[in-house]
């Protein structure tokens, strides 16, 4: 790994999800396409396109706590499936953060307080678990029992009955209605959805060195001849030297940062999502103004930073019995909170930020 380097997560599709899993091995689960799940004491996210007013399509769902911090941390993707909005950027995107206590704190901290120290948490070193099966179950919460009591030992909280209290709480505006179902929250029947399937993870480097570039090599020669690039310029990636020649040689605009994310996606080429907490995205075109002017958290005021993006791949994975259900995009990049906020009585999911990057050359990443 280049010095400096922040460590990539790569999240490959796994077995399908069959069933309706429950409790925490359902919210500790990556996924993509299926229903929401929803953290205890806070609803699943149910927003609406912002130009049809349909249900949006859940595209992928992350399970991804920091180090440092006391929280379990969902993060959830939507976009519109419908055609007609494939290319109304933002208005038809949508991610949500949500948060819950792990184990309750004797003393109440400062959310905005945990600092930039917050970094990717070890799971993502043994990210296996991004991609558990149906059967397996997640340790459960501590039971009532077991998360204290105030300080002069006078009684024992019972959080149990204060979450379930919580649970049926009004959904805050931008959230979809929901309805119990045993320990299981799910939406309501008519919001579309694509076909579950769990997601498992490599990290980058390691998955690397055992894969060669014959494919990105095979796509920059049809890219040649379509283009007229140098040929000689492409047959240099084998070479450290060829690199750093091509790269800072003046070809048309574009192209390097195309050029640098094919040669970086093809170890992987099926990987649908690369995880890399306050890291750098893999730009598959120039960035824009969007990048230095991302708004601030809602919640905190403070400044978002990069957490992982959706790749190319993803795309020809969201399958669904509606023939009609269709996403198309390049990349898609999220943004979230630097310090994680999570305000004390915060009760529903909050909005993060993403940015869409087009295809600019759709039948290359075919």
């Amino acid at each position: 790994m280049a010095a400096g380097r922040k460590p990539v997560l790569l999240g490959l599709r796994d077995a399908a999800i069959h069933g309706c899993p429950k409790g925490p091995a359902a919210w500790t689960a990556s996924k993509l396409g299926g229903i929401p799940d929803a953290l205890p004491a806070v609803p699943a996210p149910g927003p609406r396109c912002g130009r049809c007013a349909e249900p949006l399509v859940l595209v992928v769902q992350v399970y991804c706590p920091l180090e440092g911090s006391p929280f379990h941390r969902l993060l959830h993707v939507f976009a519109c499936a419908r055609p007609r909005c494939n290319d109304c950027g933002t208005r038809s995107w949508k991610v949500y953060r949500s948060q819950c206590l792990q184990v309750p704190e004797k003393e109440p901290r400062d959310p905005q307080k945990q600092g930039n120290s917050l970094a990717a948490e070890n799971w993502c070193e043994g990210s296996q678990d991004w991609g558990s099966d149906s059967e397996e179950t997640a340790p459960p919460p501590p039971s009532s029992s077991d998360l204290g009591s105030d300080s002069d030992g006078v009684r024992t909280v019972d959080w149990t009955a204060q979450l379930q209290a919580l649970h049926l709480q009004d959904a805050a505006p931008g959230v979809a209605p929901l309805c119990p179902s045993g320990d299981r929250l799910t939406v309501h029947s008519e919001v579309p959805q694509f076909q579950p399937y769990y997601i498992c993870v490599v990290e980058e480097d390691d998955y690397g060195n055992s894969v060669g570039l014959d494919h990105a090599h095979s796509l920059l020669w049809d890219y040649q001849q379509r283009e007229g690039v140098d040929m000689e310029h492409l047959l240099s990636l084998c070479s450290g030297d060829g690199d750093e020649k091509y790269e800072k040689s003046n070809i048309r605009s574009g192209d390097q940062t195309f050029y640098k994310f094919m040669k970086r996606i093809a170890a992987c080429q099926e990987q649908i999502l690369r995880y890399s907490w306050s890291g750098e995205p893999l730009f598959l075109a120039c960035p824009t103004s969007e990048i230095s002017d991302i708004p601030a958290c809602s919640g905190c005021g403070g400044q978002r930073t990069f957490e992982f993006q959706l790749m190319p791949a993803l795309v020809s994975m969201l399958s669904s019995a509606d023939l009609g259900l269709t996403v198309e995009f390049g990349t898609i990049l999220i943004y979230t909170c630097e310090q994680s906020c999570w305000p004390l009585h915060q009760q529903a999911p909050m909005e993060e930020f993403c940015i869409i990057q087009e295809d600019p050359d759709e039948f290359l990443l075919k």
